[in-house]
């Protein structure tokens, strides 16, 4: 018989392995929002969480906040979607997706080494509630992203895109997510 040490080794091993698969599943979930705008073949959210968080962690930096939790908010922002897709904001009029989303994050976690479950808990808890600078950054990178993304799909023909320039910015909180856009926007 396994000791008890080795049997729960062995079960956060695999805990994590399948967590890491189910976020390779991101690289096949394409963004909904720009079939929407007429763009056939968008980003994937694992493409988007990627440059999210790069975006996140230059933010937090640059605005004197912890790096490290704007990067890991920014990361896992999204991480839900390998299970119940992406849903463009139309949806969302239809459906509570919110209460979906964290439903699911908090399925994906249960089974994850307690120290890990736990950070991610909360981490995701303030990104949700906005109650940090760290989510704060967090979520102007997500809509940053998503208005560079905008921009590159209509400086590469996808007109409709432009659409997102008009409210999304309005929704950036941080000066420096602020003057990032202003650059965006001219470049």
């Amino acid at each position: 018989m396994k000791s008890p040490d080795k049997r729960k080794t062995k079960n956060n091993s695999l805990s994590a392995v399948n967590f890491f698969a189910e976020a390779g599943l991101l690289k096949k979930v394409k963004r909904s929002g720009w079939w929407v705008a007429g763009i056939k073949d968008p980003e994937s959210v694992a493409e988007h969480s990627f440059r999210c968080a790069i975006m996140a962690y230059y933010i937090a930096h640059t605005e004197g906040v912890d790096p490290y939790k704007s990067l890991v908010m920014a990361l896992f922002n999204d991480i839900h979607e390998a299970r119940i897709n992406d849903l463009h904001k139309m949806g969302h009029y239809y459906i509570d997706f919110k209460k979906a989303e964290t439903k699911v994050f908090m399925d994906q976690i249960k089974s994850l080494n307690p120290k890990v479950k736990s950070e991610m808990a909360l981490l995701r808890t303030a990104f949700e509630k906005q109650t940090t600078k760290e989510a704060i950054v967090a979520r102007d990178a997500d809509i940053l992203e998503c208005l560079l993304q905008a921009k590159e799909y209509y400086e590469n023909g996808h007109l409709k895109a432009k659409k997102f320039f008009q409210k999304a910015p309005d929704y950036l909180r941080t000066k420096t997510a602020q003057e990032m856009w202003r650059t965006i926007r001219n470049w």
